[in-house]
């Protein structure tokens, strides 16, 4: 069982900066590859994005690419996702997620916190 809690959300105006962090207790953080997705209001959960076990391979949604960045350190069991030159289409509730598979797909994760608020003013 692994619990995640997700932190560092909040109102930003366009062209900021968050950084968001999953904190992860309970079972070996390092055992599970870790996701980042985000939900709109009236919208299906999109993938953001996705670190390895290891942290040695990432990958992110190509609608935030060079602009977010997603790391992990795993003797504080903590994921973080970067987010530069934030836009107001980045509005969302983001969620980390944790499974036994890097994937895009969000049914693929066991494990999951319960989102923070991120929103963007133009």
């Amino acid at each position: 069982q692994v619990q995640l809690v997700e932190s560092g959300g909040g109102l930003v105006q366009a062209g900021g900066s968050l950084r968001l962090s999953c904190a992860a207790s309970g079972q070996l953080f390092s055992r599970y590859a870790m996701g980042w997705f985000r939900q709109a209001p009236g919208k299906e959960r999109d993938f953001v994005a996705s670190i390895s076990r290891g942290g040695g391979n990432t990958n992110v949604a190509d609608s935030v690419k060079g602009r977010f960045t997603v790391s992990r350190d795993n003797a504080k069991n903590t994921v973080y996702l970067q987010m530069n030159s934030l836009k107001p289409e980045d509005t969302a509730v983001y969620y980390c997620a944790a499974g036994g598979l890097r994937t895009v797909v969000a049914r693929s994760y066991e494990y999951w916190g319960q989102g923070t608020q991120v929103t963007v003013s133009s």
